[in-house]
């Protein structure tokens, strides 16, 4: 008989935190921005070590800022998580049940520009916390660069589900999914309105950007929807590497080209001339070439973008030459930009 691993045991690292099961799948009363959601799931990784004790957590407000100088929109977010209400579906005795809970307790917010924020995690919400048993591993870098809270959510529901080995989908009453994903109430009433402004910018956004591709289909009842159907599946190496090089992009340029991907989904790929290569495809010296695999031209845009003023040629002959000898790299582009990391930082302009 296998254990269930429970919650409060997964590890947090460097790259990625955890994010218990019922707090992905809940539904808002009160409805929350995306930085709330982001402060949020900061705080939770904060009191991680402690997160089922009845303790105070202290955590930097710098920590919570993120490019803002203010600590206005801080403040703003924790009064709207203090107020926020949520419903949770748990088990109760074995039988399913509806929780209403706060997301946040009292806090002390120091007035000092650079002070500490004292907060508590309430005591319903510790307990399903405690009883939990199932988990979403979110990605900072991932977190920090959707661009809406609708593909952040999305995000978290497919994080907690992507590695279920025996199960790629999951059906929604349309009403429920509404409130998962955090669609004000008497908004995008229509299922054209829903599609348009939040479902189609949170899936190319999270194809963009995770490790899972995702599509959301309508269900139709008679003539109308009534339900979604949820899917996702594991990125091959290709799919993935570009997501790592989308995320290395300004924000303005990520969702222009989320945007553009969401309208040619379903557009057949363009064939070049006959006889003739992509137009995209930079020519590189032919030494380079007979070194190793060649790199993808984004790539070479991403080592440009990072480190302005160097010859990224004359890295990558120094990161061949380093290369000799040794295993060859599962992803040759995301071991050169790490090589070109460290020799910038050895090498300084």
């Amino acid at each position: 008989m296998t254990t269930a691993i429970r919650t409060v045991e997964a590890r947090p690292n460097a790259e990625s935190l955890i994010k218990p099961g019922e707090l992905v799948d809940l539904v808002e009363v009160t409805p929350l921005t995306l930085n709330d959601r982001r402060i949020y799931n900061q705080l939770l990784e904060n009191a991680w070590d402690a997160i089922d004790k009845p303790v105070t957590h202290v955590i930097a407000k710098s920590a919570l800022r993120g490019n803002h100088n203010s600590n206005d929109r801080v403040g703003e977010s924790l009064e709207r998580l203090m107020s926020a209400i949520v419903k949770v579906a748990v088990d109760r005795d074995g039988e399913p049940a509806i929780e209403r809970v706060q997301l946040l307790g009292g806090n002390l917010e120091s007035r000092r520009a650079d002070g500490l924020l004292e907060y508590e995690i309430p005591a319903r919400l510790r307990k399903i916390i405690r009883n939990s048993q199932v988990f979403a591993r979110l990605q900072r870098e991932v977190m920090f660069a959707l661009s809406s809270k609708y593909a952040l959510t999305l995000y978290e529901m497919v994080q907690k589900r992507g590695n279920l080995r025996w199960k790629a989908s999951e059906r929604f009453a349309l009403d429920s999914f509404r409130g998962i994903i955090g669609v004000p109430r008497g908004k995008l009433s229509s299922w054209s309105n829903l599609k348009l402004r939040a479902i189609d910018p949170a899936v190319a956004e999270v194809n963009a950007l995770s490790d899972f591709m995702v599509e959301i289909l309508p269900v139709k009842t008679g003539r109308a929807v009534t339900h979604v159907e949820l899917r996702w599946w594991r990125k091959d190496g290709d799919a993935s590497g570009a997501a790592d090089r989308a995320l290395q992009f300004s924000k303005v340029g990520r969702r222009a080209r989320a945007d553009e991907a969401a309208r040619k989904a379903e557009a057949p790929a363009p064939q070049p001339p006959a006889g003739q290569g992509s137009a995209s495809l930079r020519p590189r010296p032919a030494w380079l070439e007979s070194r190793g695999a060649p790199l993808l031209t984004e790539t070479y845009e991403t080592a440009r973008l990072r480190h302005p003023g160097y010859d990224i040629y004359f890295v990558e002959g120094e990161w061949r030459a380093w290369a000799q000898g040794k295993e060859p790299p599962q992803d040759p582009d995301r071991a050169f930009l790490a090589f070109f990391r460290r020799y910038a930082e050895g090498n300084p302009i």
